[in-house]
């Protein structure tokens, strides 16, 4: 709850507030009845030069989705389960997880200001999920976890960490073509070098695993970090067989590449969390020192 809040403040601050001068007081309704707010109108000022941002692809294809009046159509910009009237789907596991929340609200759950990084059980629960019930990691007390906001923030939190502890030589981050589209942003604004290795075949309609391995080969310089999508690669959807992760894993450790896996859609590949989860685990079996955001 308090980490909700706090990103719902930082999304108060983009609405820019003038104070107009008062003799006494705020404008929180304890003024003087003089005492006024009003929003910048976009002239001159302190604010005055910034401009809207454009509208985000995705969401703006969400948003003609709602105003077009076809009784045909079908969403299909936002990933999320919907039912047969296209309202988003609450999982039952979902609303039993609420239900249990709720019932223990005020005996072992409490509204108390959490940890700086995140709860300790949830980053227990959390490694568990992605690295294994028995994987010797977790129970060696070998991972560092924090809480971000969601992946986007993790992604963040990660690339900062690189570009402020890790060496310069390091600061660079391959990323595949195509991916996510806030993937290049997150990493350049955090001060990374952004580059990119070939991923999709759009003769094949097919991952191009030669492409890939080629450029790790070849072009990829050793300390750099990769971007690897754990499953159900964003966008495409076409991920590396099992023996593919297992040559491309064989070829990072040779060349001493750094992975930083982004795992968004574990359980939704193929239905099973292990399964989903199999890149992951075999880099960490290899005796990788890597990076994992994890979101779900």
């Amino acid at each position: 709850r308090g980490q909700v809040k706090t990103a719902r403040r930082s999304a108060a601050t983009r609405a820019v507030v003038r104070l107009l001068p008062t003799p006494q007081r705020n404008c929180r309704g304890m003024a003087e009845p003089k005492a006024k707010c009003a929003r910048t109108d976009g002239g001159a000022g302190l604010f005055g030069h910034i401009t809207m941002a454009p509208p985000d692809p995705i969401l703006g294809t969400s948003i003609a989705y709602n105003a077009d009046t076809d009784p045909k159509k079908i969403n299909l910009g936002i990933g999320a389960y919907r039912d047969e009237a296209g309202k988003p789907y609450v999982l039952k596991c979902v609303k039993k997880a609420e239900e249990d929340i709720l019932a223990d609200t005020g005996k072992s759950v409490f509204k108390e200001y959490s940890t700086i990084d995140g709860p300790p059980k949830l980053k227990t629960l959390t490694q568990k999920l992605v690295f294994g019930e028995d994987s010797a990691a977790v129970t060696e007390g070998r991972i560092a976890s924090t809480q971000g906001l969601s992946g986007t923030g993790s992604l963040r939190v990660t690339a900062e960490f690189i570009k402020t502890f890790m060496k310069p030589e390091s600061h660079v981050i391959w990323v595949s073509n195509p991916t996510w589209g806030n993937h290049n942003t997150i990493f350049a604004k955090a001060g990374l070098t952004v580059k990119s290795y070939p991923y999709y075949k759009p003769s094949t309609r097919g991952f191009d695993f030669e492409g890939m391995v080629k450029t790790l080969k070849e072009d990829v310089a050793e300390g750099s970090h990769v971007l690897l999508h754990a499953c159900a690669h964003n966008p495409t959807g076409v991920d590396p067989t099992e023996d593919q992760w297992k040559q491309i894993a064989d070829i990072m450790k040779e060349r001493k590449l750094v992975p930083l896996m982004d795992s968004a859609y574990q359980g939704y590949a193929s239905g099973s969390l292990d399964k989903d989860a199999f890149a992951v685990r075999l880099f960490l079996s290899m005796g990788f020192e890597m990076y994992m955001c994890q979101s779900f």
